[in-house]
């Protein structure tokens, strides 16, 4: 009697290990733990937690687990690029795992944020956005010619820009380009738009490797800083960059390196 009761024992004992498998593929098991963490995963990146969900996990695991055994029995894993590969993808989820507990443990908090913003607004300044308008053609000479005009009379620089320029975006628009930091612009068309006051034509074309420009200043304005809330997760991200570059410093001054 006692050995029945220690056999009933120890069934009671293996059997939640064994409930703990939601499937076996030719004898190899898929986990409950598995499958909730793989659910887990998803539902991190915008899944919903149901039944449906798991039977699809459930499915593709057991999917993946005859790919994998399928290999295994060709000897693939055992390919030195295959192991190289495998090296490489331990290697990627350790590092990113390593960073995300590293920033969850020094999270970037809204002071951070708000004084980081504020410094970059200080150091924009009384920058200037132009809205220029423009003519480019292949030659100086034409460029002269069509300068000379718009000298006369300023009105002409939009028809002539339709007929004469280049650049088929802007010339198709009466040469506008739009507003605009000098910046975004090649030098020395860039030098010379800043020199420019509103109104203000270049009083000589100028050359890029585009060709010859006829430039004209229409209008400036400052340019407004955005909002803390527009650009808060570009500058919160870049914070985080610059909280792991300062532990990556930390570990290679630590690190024997020969």
């Amino acid at each position: 009697m006692k050995r029945y009761v220690m056999l009933a024992a120890a069934c009671a004992v293996a059997l939640p290990a064994f409930a703990q498998n939601v499937a076996t593929v030719n004898g190899q098991p898929i986990t409950q733990q598995s499958l909730d963490q793989f659910v887990k995963l998803l539902v991190s990146q915008g899944a919903t937690d149901s039944p449906q969900l798991r039977e699809q996990v459930k499915q593709e695991m057991i999917n993946r687990q005859i790919f994998v055994q399928a290999a295994e029995k060709d000897g693939i894993a055992k390919q030195p690029a295959v192991q190289t590969e495998i090296a490489l993808a331990r290697e990627g989820i350790l590092v990113r795992s390593l960073m995300a507990d590293y920033l969850k443990k020094h999270p970037i908090t809204d002071k951070q944020i708000e004084a980081e913003y504020n410094k970059l607004k200080t150091q924009q300044g009384d920058q200037q956005e132009y809205k220029v308008r423009h003519i480019l053609v292949e030659d100086e000479k034409t460029a002269n010619d069509l300068l000379a005009q718009i000298k006369k009379d300023k009105k002409k620089f939009a028809e002539l820009a339709k007929k004469n320029s280049k650049d088929p975006g802007s010339g198709a628009n009466g040469g506008e380009l739009g507003w605009a930091s000098p910046a975004n612009y090649v030098q020395p068309f860039a030098e010379t738009v800043s020199s420019l006051k509103k109104g203000q034509l270049a009083d000589k074309p100028v050359q890029t490797q585009f060709g010859w420009h006829i430039i004209e200043v229409e209008d400036t304005r400052p340019v407004e800083f955005p909002p803390l809330a527009q650009v808060r997760p570009q500058i919160e991200e870049m914070l985080r960059q610059q909280e792991l570059g300062k532990f990556q410093k930390e570990l290679r001054e630590k690190a024997v390196i020969k």
